[in-house]
């Protein structure tokens, strides 16, 4: 097809329910040269099946979009005769993303990967984007320091945080959270209270949703700043005036092999190199000289990254399950998080493997990451995953059970033996950093 054809482009949008509505409603909703004939899913369960509707895909779509299966994406391709695939949704190694490629290729399509040229929002207000290289990598604990250093200099700060809109679509256009009510309200999965929970805490107003130009509009009513709270390793879907993505030593050289974390590290003004306390010398010189070799300007500051408990007492001698953050083992592969790191610092007798009490749901997903092992994985993407991920922890024959998500699980389920909570912030030094560097555009 030439560049002066008039042909209608057929699109097919590869996502995880995210990054490609975001896409879709800034670039293709209102493109008249383009036609989408529909999503497909991956990463996230029980997104198959349903359709973006009419209120949120416009008047050139008003039956909707399909969402379709992954595994699909060929037979989609030649069936609706697909003249572009659009790759949307983030944390792939790079390898894979070609393999997704070649696929599309051999089924006759062309394979896109937008950039932030064409799927970033230009803000009336300041901008500061938290993104990363890696789920996992600490995010939150670098939002929540932001935030603080914000609301010190007098600035009122809206959190909005990327999307995981599992639900009704129509009733997450736009979302506003002040409240741990709020939450209820919202009917909000574990993993968005992971997300928004600790900013409510700390006193930050988070907005999220489906269609991020309207939360904007939204948000700046009532900021000095926007904050972007990222997720996974995602680009920002705000024109930043100050990019801060965060990087990993416990996964060195993963931020030049995954996607668009690569792209994050190429656009960063600042690189927060976190989790120093705990990680191996050698594999913090190696990420730092990565992130030199693909961004030689970019500021970079190394980040302690400590835990705690209220009761440090408490854990010695005992037989511990170890609850993490679930996305951060899952795409994120991480083999430990906050929870595993506390236990051994306190002095655990043992760390239980949970696999052979899982049920349902939670043993599928160790079934499909089978790189963990002592760690159970805050599962809970809907109402019956929770309820698994319940039976899970009340099978597990242990003294206590020990919290390394960011949210109060004991809030959220019936546990049947004590719980204690694994909290961890960055380190004063790398907030004293960021200060510096906020100062510098924020004013």
């Amino acid at each position: 097809m030439s560049a002066s054809s008039d042909k209608r482009v057929r699109v097919l949008i590869l996502g995880a329910a995210g990054r490609d509505f975001h896409d879709f409603n800034v670039f293709w909703r209102n493109h008249a040269r383009y036609d989408v004939v529909a999503f497909t899913a991956a990463q996230i369960p029980d997104i198959v099946g349903r359709t973006y509707p009419r209120q949120l895909a416009g008047p050139r779509y008003p039956k909707g979009i399909p969402i379709r299966d992954e595994s699909e994406l060929a037979d989609l391709i030649k069936k609706h005769k697909v003249d572009q695939v659009a790759m949307a949704y983030s944390d792939l190694p790079h390898v894979e993303v070609m393999h997704k490629a070649a696929i599309v290729n051999a089924a006759g399509a062309d394979f896109r990967i937008m950039g932030c040229g064409n799927t970033m929002i230009k803000s009336r207000k300041p901008v500061i984007a938290v993104c990363a290289v890696r789920t996992g990598c600490g995010k939150s604990q670098t939002s929540r320091a932001v935030t603080g250093i914000l609301k010190a200099m007098g600035k009122r700060v809206a959190a909005i945080r990327h999307p995981m809109p599992y639900g009704d679509l129509t009733k997450q256009i736009c979302q506003r959270f002040a409240t741990l009510s709020d939450l209820d309200k919202h009917d909000c999965t574990i993993e968005e209270r992971e997300e928004y929970e600790p900013h409510i805490s700390a006193g930050n107003v988070v907005f999220a949703g489906v269609d991020y130009g309207r939360i904007l509009k939204q948000a700046e009513k009532e900021a000095d700043v926007i904050l972007w709270d990222g997720g996974n390793n995602d680009l920002a879907f705000y024109k930043p005036d100050l990019y801060i993505v965060v990087a990993d030593p416990h996964r060195p050289g993963h931020e030049l092999r995954y996607y668009p974390g690569e792209t994050n590290a190429r656009l960063a003004d600042v690189v927060v190199v976190n989790k120093v306390d705990t990680a191996d010398a050698a594999a913090i010189k190696e990420v730092v000289a990565n992130i030199k070799s693909v961004n030689p300007g970019a500021k970079i500051i190394k980040a302690q990254s400590p835990v705690s408990v209220d009761h440090p007492r408490a854990v010695k001698g005992k037989r511990v399950l170890v609850v993490e953050d679930g996305p951060t083992l899952t795409h994120g592969e991480m083999t430990f998080g906050a929870g595993h790191v506390a236990a051994r610092k306190y002095g655990a007798k043992k760390i239980v493997d949970p696999r052979p009490y899982a049920v349902g749901s939670i043993k599928a997903t160790y079934k499909k990451y089978d790189h963990m092992t002592e760690i159970l994985p805050a599962m809970g993407y809907g109402q019956k995953q929770m309820k698994e991920l319940e039976r899970t922890i009340n099978a597990v024959k242990c003294d206590l059970v020990l919290v390394g998500t960011p949210i109060d699980l004991a809030r959220m389920m019936k546990i049947n033996k004590p719980t204690m909570r694994v909290r961890y912030d960055l380190g004063t030094a790398a907030i004293n950093a960021l200060r510096t560097e906020i100062a510098k555009v924020i004013k």
